[in-house]
């Protein structure tokens, strides 16, 4: 197997993922700064929507990945120095939180996205609905950024170290 574009002993689509998840913080909260101080409703409709799709492209394609290499497992096989058994418990662990926030941050962004779709008005504005929509984009806020970071962790102890 060829490594990774980042250099380490991964494959193109945990590379792309990582790098995803660098970006993904930055790019959500501008679109809350745009929201919240530009009062720029339809750029943060618009930023949040290709955001999804582009997460969601992302991780079919990653998944495709996985499967085609056998999973992470059978990736990690690859490194020069292989882990000890409990350095793989604990990268185990890591995964483990980074899925439980994954699964919950599609759930909560999914909700989100579909409540603004749904019940904030066209164009964008301010209605009876914000505060709803404000308090899920906030906690999907949260978990994609618990996402981001624990999925970094992982990689940093799976392919890097």
């Amino acid at each position: 197997m060829a490594k990774g574009f980042l250099g380490y002993p991964s494959t193109l689509m945990l590379d792309v993922v990582v790098c995803a998840l660098i970006l993904v913080v930055p790019v959500l909260l501008f679109s809350i700064y745009l929201v919240k101080f530009r009062r720029a409703y339809l750029w943060h409709r618009r930023l949040q929507t290709g955001l999804g799709v582009a997460l969601l492209v992302t991780v079919c394609l990653f998944e495709i990945d996985m499967r085609m290499h056998g999973g992470w497992q059978a990736i990690l096989k690859q490194r020069s120095v292989l882990l000890t058994d409990a350095q793989l418990q604990w990268v185990s662990r890591v995964l483990l939180v980074h899925l439980v926030f994954a699964v919950s941050t599609v759930i909560l962004w999914t909700v989100t996205l579909t409540h603004g779709w749904k019940r904030i008005p066209r164009p964008p504005q301010p209605s009876p609905h914000s505060a709803t929509h404000k308090l899920l984009g906030w906690l999907s806020t949260i978990t994609l950024t618990l996402t981001s970071v624990t999925g970094l962790v992982f990689y940093y102890y799976a392919f890097v170290i």
